[in-house]
């Protein structure tokens, strides 16, 4: 509508004259701001139609409900017939508001006095209303309503970054989990349900005037709270002390429940995802339009925070505000005393305090005492902890169908056309199982079978598995305190460790002459079936075998018709950046692959890649059958870790990560001469700790055990392996930023300096 035909509206439906009109933006309707010789208006123009027109009847009746109230809220201006709206060429409905004066609260210095203000005024209107029964609005059902939170889903493609997407994918799920299950027991009342910073005027650390009552509706009171406090703490150094301030001066005023406090964790984080996915949205349909992404990048910043946020922390803050206790949990002491019962004490516990886990979060896990921690350490949960990608497909397989490889399902055959996608033509066979120690079992079973022969070569410090096979061709299981030793069909072959035992200071001269070594040993064996090495070793200290030693060996062993095995329990599925596959960075060609951890995320998987020769040759008769690998819940599951680290550039960002974090230590390895060496690849990561640099080695264990709990006391965790313990490992999931990088490297400085003092 041009000004002319707006100044036309206001003559004949109000009978003013010589108004002087101004557009004003809005989101989904046309505003105008109209001033008359006396007063000055709000005009809203709607398209016509029978539920808009009882909408903003109803919104009359709870605007008039509010008064009177110390604060200040815009009534419908009556028309020359005496109604609150009229009808404009049978097209539109035609709304005259009284303006309100003020500052926005987005423009205010948002001082503790103003936002306790700000609690009591939402709390004043809130409690003016709890009562007030009004049809059209219990009746009105929009996305903007938080119950509805589910159905932003279906736009949830608007989001352009794919990471982005998963962390508000994740809190639509969490929102689903924890609050849809107990919703009907919260209070609910009519709401403004938009008291964002602006519709909110404020004048001397006051607030003045609450306006816009077009998103008002019946639903939880606790969304209100959400709505008001999800814009306040945008940009803000300590977001939850803004929360802490509004919900005590609310309380105060009208009192919440244990219920609805402990849910506001999650309600903010939920208007938070509705309203970057409605911009997203609504920017696709009208890129030019501003105000719909006014919020968009403070929402982005804080839901960042948000997940770094421990949900207990956040709730026990909010309770607080209230004057309620905190949520009880156990004592670690009592956890320990139970587990103590009946959990065998060969299953050990990291880190000399124990950690008691609640929950978790891409790179972020959350104890049950409100700590949260940056996870530097499990490389388990390889596309990010409860990844609702995978959780969801789980979700859906497992109520659909769940069986063994004795029946034909689709989910089977896409797992392994996508699987073996990822490797060379001739690697077109695969064997599902549950783990990467039932994996390497069966690799070599099939070894052996293939090449009829026994004999096994094992790398120095090498771990496969825990199955009695696994233990038996792994040298950090069978020469540590309670191993048996080398059985008399295993050869090892000694760590290219370059760092320790490295030829002329040269990755490249060691692999060769290593690798020179082996072969001479081994020259005149004709009972060798295999040879099996992880390309990175990580029971050996995070030691990348050295250059060239694989690519010289391997074309000895194909000639001798020796198997070549590559162990990717650890390396595989692009952590190590450059390379989708660790035996990739060697140049070389296996002829089986192990996998495992990584497979499933979290869910129990592992897997056999082979030739079909080699798989030919094991259909002897005796059938291969195992009870749950392969099953079609593992197989959805497995695609959706595929789609994640494809969609989402896992494996550039473990590549960047990676670059990231040999940048910086450089600088704190010149420093610090307890850092002997820094090594790995991508987001498989070792830093070697020594006594002094000098040229005999002097590990230092005590340090690097030191480092890891210090650590852990701040908040970050990694652990420690190699053959004297001494070396820091790092195997974040491939989620972990350059950020988090500088956090960790940060906090080794501080830990250091601290050390030296």
């Amino acid at each position: 509508m041009d000004i002319n035909e707006i100044k036309e509206i206001i003559k004949t439906v109000y009978g003013w004259n010589d108004v002087h009109v101004k557009p004003l933006v809005g989101y989904d309707i046309l505003n105008y701001k109209i001033r008359t010789t006396n007063t000055t208006y709000v005009l809203k123009v709607y398209p016509n139609d029978k539920e808009t027109a009882s909408i903003i009847v109803g919104e009359s009746q709870f605007q008039f409900a509010l008064q009177p109230l110390d604060c200040e809220y815009p009534l419908p201006a009556p028309t020359l017939s005496k109604d609150h709206y009229s009808i404009w060429n049978r097209k539109y409905i035609i709304r005259c508001l009284t303006f309100l004066e003020g500052t926005f609260l987005v423009d205010c210095n948002h001082t503790a006095k103003l936002i306790s203000h700000f609690g009591q005024t939402l709390a004043q209107l809130n409690n003016k209303t709890k009562d007030l029964y009004i049809p059209s609005l219990r009746a009105k059902n929009t996305s903007w309503n938080l119950s509805n939170t589910h159905w932003s889903r279906d736009d949830l493609d608007c989001i352009g970054d794919h990471h982005r997407k998963s962390i508000i994918d994740y809190y639509l799920l969490q929102f689903e989990i924890h609050v849809k299950s107990i919703e009907h027991t919260l209070p609910k009342q009519i709401i403004h349900n938009d008291a964002n910073d602006w519709n909110v005027l404020c004048k001397d650390e006051h607030i003045c005037g609450i306006i816009d009552f077009g998103d008002a509706i019946y639903a939880t009171r606790i969304s209100d709270i959400a709505v008001a406090l999800s814009y306040i703490m945008v940009d803000k150094d300590d977001p939850l002390n803004i929360g802490y301030t509004f919900l005590q001066s609310y309380h105060n005023t009208n009192a919440l429940t244990i219920a609805e406090l402990d849910t506001l964790y999650y309600y903010i984080a939920a208007r938070m995802c509705v309203s970057l996915i409605s911009a997203a949205k609504a920017r696709k349909l009208n890129p030019s339009n501003d105000y719909i992404s006014v919020s968009e990048s403070g929402f982005q910043s804080l839901l960042d925070r948000w997940i770094t946020m421990n949900p207990i922390e956040v709730k026990n803050l909010f309770r607080s505000a209230c004057g309620f206790p905190p949520i009880a949990f156990k004592k670690t002491s009592d956890i320990v005393s139970q587990r103590k019962l009946h959990t065998p004490a060969a299953l050990s516990i990291s880190y000399q305090e124990p950690i008691y886990m609640q929950s978790a979060a891409f790179q972020y896990m959350y104890g049950a005492d409100g700590a949260s921690y940056l996870d530097a350490y499990n490389n388990i949960p390889h596309v990010g902890h409860e990844h609702p990608r995978i959780t969801a497909a789980a979700r859906k397989q497992i109520a659909t169908l769940n069986t063994n490889t004795r029946y034909l399902y689709d989910p089977l055959q896409d797992y392994s056309k996508q699987l073996l996608s990822k490797f060379p033509d001739h690697l077109n066979q695969v064997f599902f199982v549950n783990s990467g120690s039932a994996a390497s079992d069966l690799a070599i079973r099939l070894a052996r079978n293939y090449t009829m022969r026994e004999q096994l070569i094992v790398m120095e410090h090498g771990y496969h598995g825990n199955t009695q096979q696994g233990i038996a061709i792994s040298h950090y299981k069978y020469m540590s305190e309670g191993g048996k030793g080398k059985l008399n069909d295993i050869i090892e072959a000694p760590l290219p460790n370059a760092y320790i035992d490295g030829y002329e200071n040269d990755s490249k001269t060691t692999g060769v002459r290593f690798a020179e070594n082996l072969i001479q040993s081994i020259s005149d064996n004709i009972d060798i079936a295999a040879f099996i090495a992880e390309p990175i070793s990580g029971c050996g200290g995070q030691v990348p075998l050295a250059d060239h030693y694989l690519k010289t060996l391997y074309p000895f062993l194909r000639k001798k018709r020796i198997l070549t095995i590559s162990d990717e329990v650890q390396t595989g599925f692009g952590r190590l950046g450059s390379h989708f596959w660790g035996y990739e960075i060697h140049g070389i060609q296996p002829d089986i692959v192990i996998l495992g951890k990584p497979m499933g995320n979290g869910h129990p998987m592992g897997a056999i890649v082979t030739t079909r020769a080699i798989a030919d040759a094991f259909n002897n008769g005796m059938e291969f059958f195992s009870s749950f690998g392969g099953n079609p819940v593992s197989c959805v599951i497995g695609c959706a870790v595929l789609d994640v680290i494809e969609q989402e550039k896992l494996q550039n960002q473990a590549q960047k990560s990676g670059n990231h974090f040999f940048k910086r230590m450089k600088t704190i390895q010149s420093k610090y001469g307890v850092i002997g060496d820094v090594r790995g690849r991508g987001l498989f990561l070792g830093i070697e700790i020594i006594k002094s640099r000098s040229k005999s080695y002097h590990p230092n264990t005590y340090l690097a055990k030191h480092i890891k709990n210090e650590f852990r006391n701040k908040n970050i965790l990694v652990s420690t392996d190699g053959p004297f313990d001494n070396v820091l490992k790092m195997k974040p999931p491939l989620c972990f930023t350059e950020k988090d990088i500088d956090k960790v490297i940060d906090t080794l400085e501080m830990i250091l300096a601290n050390h030296h003092q």
